[in-house]
């Protein structure tokens, strides 16, 4: 082999920046996990077939994975509302996972199924995933006030119209440049959206003109940002062995910066400690409304703060993206590459 053929080789390894480093945030962990995280597997059970493409084995590594992710990122969440949201986890995941494998068409549909429910009870396409839909809508409706509720639904038409958006340029291979890229991982990565489920657990309602200040919107897209680029980051290697690297902003920075790969995951460790700093900032020039809003927004920040370090604590203690050695790669951030088209336990990314 020649030098000029070596240096094309990808690279074996490369060594993730510290993001804990970057986060200040206290973790907590939800001490109602283990009886929620059970209910909701009892759940998904009492509906066969919801995974029609994968082994009953898979659905449950998946609905584990969700339900611990919501402890992490919920840890403030009383058993209810615990219960609930593992159960929209569960859904979430479970709408990625099959879409993954979908064209255009086919994501459009598997994703408007919650959508559709959650704009109309009555809706009913004769799929588990509507039937799930519709019982979880029931308890979301209990669960979230009013406002909430129709911000998660504009969330959700948004996430659903993003994965289709993905699933085409999946197929056609496309990869967007960075500000493209990050105007539909916003969306599909259904962060928002589970930010927002946070104010059914705060038993918060913040008004419109509160969540829509420029100030609170400044806070907001930074947490949404930080949580996505954690997810590329760590869920790169597993992708990237299953071939589905079109959606992960490792291979956005490579292809348009001309980056490689560390290149790219310092990248990503820069921008966070900037976003990092626009979130702090944001938050200490809000303004202030009254007494009992400014509480629900220091709330609301509080609850960001969580899902940002409750997200990269999951990432490692899961199995999801560095299978069973995560505590050993947490230590070294040394990330050995794996083959092509290995057969991985892992799943894809969005969560989340």
């Amino acid at each position: 082999m020649t030098s000029s053929e070596s240096t094309t080789l990808p690279p074996a390894s490369f060594v993730l920046p510290d993001l804990h480093a970057l986060t200040s945030f206290p973790a907590s962990f939800n001490p109602h996990y283990a009886a929620a995280a059970a209910e909701s597997s009892a759940w998904i059970a009492s509906f066969p077939g919801a995974l029609t493409d994968a082994t009953v084995k898979r659905a449950i590594f998946l609905w584990c994975a969700s339900s611990l992710l919501c402890a992490h990122a919920y840890p403030y969440a009383d058993h209810e509302s615990l219960r609930t949201t593992c159960d929209f986890f569960g859904l979430l995941f479970t709408i990625d996972e099959i879409s993954d494998d979908q064209d255009e068409g086919g994501a459009r549909k598997t994703g408007s199924a919650l959508y559709e429910v959650m704009k109309d009870p009555d809706y009913d396409d004769g799929s588990t995933l509507c039937r799930m839909a519709k019982d979880l809508t029931t308890r979301l409706h209990a669960h979230c006030g009013p406002l909430t509720y129709a911000r998660m639904l504009k969330y959700c038409k948004a996430y659903t119209e993003a994965v289709a958006r993905e699933a085409d340029l999946r197929a056609r291979g496309v990869i967007l440049d960075l500000d493209s890229y990050v105007a539909i991982r916003r969306e599909n990565s259904a962060v928002r959206f589970c930010l927002e489920l946070a104010g059914g657990a705060l038993n918060v309602d913040l008004p419109d003109e509160v969540v829509e200040d420029p100030t609170f919107v400044k806070m907001h897209l930074a947490a949404v940002d930080m949580i996505y680029l954690a997810n590329d980051l760590y869920s790169y290697n597993m992708e990237q062995a299953k071939g589905h690297t079109t959606n992960n902003v490792m291979t956005v920075l490579m292809h348009h910066l001309g980056l490689d790969l560390q290149g790219a995951a310092n990248y990503i460790a820069e921008h966070f400690k900037t976003l990092m700093e626009t979130y702090l900032e944001a938050k200490r020039t809000l303004p202030t409304w009254d007494a009992v809003i400014d509480l629900g927004v220091a709330r609301h920040a509080m609850a960001m703060e969580c899902w940002i370090v409750g997200n990269l604590n999951w990432s490692f203690e899961s199995q999801r993206y560095f299978g069973a050695a995560g505590a050993e790669v947490r230590k070294s951030r040394v990330v050995r590459l794996y083959p092509r088209d290995s057969h991985l336990q892992g799943g894809s990314d969005g969560d989340d």
